[in-house]
């Protein structure tokens, strides 16, 4: 009769599996596992799982964010000048439709990530100051015994000109938030703008905190988007919305093709003519098809703990509008 044999299995911190009873071998497995065959197949593993994707290279995960934060700090200056050249100069109306569908009123506290050129955040503090005066002029109709003196001072109160509302852009990279801190001096943003230097992937904010999170074309940069999208709900208060403007792959055929022609003969082009950079725009190309498909996505920030998750496809599914609340 065969002798026993008892042995032990655990999962352990991501890494696999590993054997908490010693001297547990196999027939045929030279001694321990880590030493045989086995191990051998473990540390592979693990080896891969800290690989990831950096456009069409693999890279490892830890040289990931330095590219990343390359290709950013070279293209700041241009990314302005390159984003209407490479989308026609429509990626402002995909930037307004986010804020229509987010349709933020006076008070709201917003938290946009990856945002360090203030696209979004500018947006942002227009709509709600639009949507303040509007609020104040059904305020001054109701209230006809007002003097001229305390309407105009009603007007000309530029700390409540927000209604009390809060944005504050958060970036990893430094040369993005110069960039978005010189056009808010240049436009004339003053009040309800703050800039801060953080990773999405640990936010350096509280728990429950903003009314609303926003993401747009940054996200398939991170390294771990999981981790982003849970940090995302980790940061919004209960019932606060997560909203992610972000690249899709197309479905129709013929538009897919002409995508991918402009995509890769001519942006690379672009970049390297206006921004003296090709491997810099071959890779924001490339990361773009790297990026999960919608409903893939779409369960990711389900797993992070939203709910109500949807996305809205733009221009022939180019681009998609994700959406959650943290319940």
């Amino acid at each position: 009769m065969a002798a026993s044999v008892s042995c032990v299995l655990r999962l352990s911190g991501g890494c696999g599996w590993s054997r908490t009873a010693r001297g547990c071998g196999f027939p045929g497995l030279p001694g321990f596992w880590p030493r045989g065959l086995l191990g051998a197949r473990l540390l592979s593993q693990e080896k891969q799982a800290t690989e990831t994707h950096f456009g069409f290279e693999t890279v490892s995960e830890e040289e990931k964010g330095g590219k990343v934060y390359q290709v950013f700090e070279s293209v700041a200056k241009k990314y302005d000048v390159m984003n209407d050249m490479m989308s026609i100069g429509i990626h402002r109306i995909w930037k307004d439709l986010l804020l229509w569908r987010m349709h933020p009123l006076p008070g709201t506290q917003l938290l946009d990530v990856a945002g360090g050129t203030g696209d979004i955040a500018f947006r942002f503090l227009n709509y709600v100051q639009a949507q303040h005066q509007r609020k104040q002029k059904r305020q001054l109709r109701a209230q006809q015994n007002l003097s001229w003196e305390e309407i105009a001072k009603k007007y000309q109160n530029e700390e409540d000109s927000l209604g009390g509302s809060h944005v504050m852009v958060c970036d990893i990279n430094r040369e993005m938030l110069k960039v978005g801190k010189r056009k808010a001096l240049d436009q004339g943003y003053k009040t309800g703008l703050a800039w801060i230097l953080g990773d999405a992937e640990e936010l350096p904010f509280d728990d429950d905190k903003f009314d609303i999170y926003t993401i747009a074309f940054g996200i398939r940069n991170v390294t771990h988007i999981d981790r982003a999208l849970q940090e995302a709900h980790r940061v919004l208060k209960p019932g606060g919305r997560f909203l992610c403007l972000e690249f899709s792959q197309v479905n129709n055929p013929l538009v897919s093709r002409l995508y991918d022609l402009y995509s890769f003969q001519v942006i690379p082009v672009l970049g390297e003519v206006i921004a003296g950079d090709w491997k810099s725009y071959q890779y924001l190309v490339e990361s773009i098809r790297k990026f999960p498909s919608q409903e893939e996505f779409k369960e990711m920030i389900e797993d992070a703990g939203f709910q109500k998750v949807t996305y809205e496809s733009l221009t022939s599914g180019i681009v998609a509008i994700h959406s959650g609340f943290k319940l």
